[in-house]
């Protein structure tokens, strides 16, 4: 197999800076009954790509968290204005007796560095 086979491999030199969104995820309704202790305007922020954060004295519902955490990557990047994914914010919890709906916002953007990330 001669390099001309090979595809070619990224590089500090080559890699830059991309854009992502910071996102909040906020208890918007309760339509059933709260089981989790979870309280309209309950929130939590992801930012800087990876960082979760969870207002000091609160907590947030593992059920739901895994509900909304598959959403999240797409969610972080710019899309297409006609994709289904942004358009749509409202998530939903998976627990049938609770009925917990969470608002995902953007909350502003940043510039992150390609190689500070894996």
């Amino acid at each position: 197999m001669s390099d001309g086979d090979n595809p070619p491999t990224s590089t500090s030199a080559t890699r830059g800076t991309f854009a992502l969104y910071d996102l909040r995820v906020t208890v918007e309704r309760i339509e059933g009954r709260s089981v989790c202790g979870l309280e309209v305007g309950d929130s939590f922020e992801l930012t800087e790509s990876s960082r979760l954060r969870i207002p000091e004295g609160r907590h947030f519902c593992l059920y739901a968290l895994q509900a909304v955490i598959p959403l999240l990557t797409a969610k972080q990047r710019h899309l297409d204005p006609d994709d289904w994914m942004e358009l749509d914010t409202l998530i939903a919890c998976p627990d049938p007796e609770e009925r917990l709906i969470m608002r995902v916002e953007r909350i502003g953007s940043r510039q992150l560095r390609t190689d500070d990330l894996t």
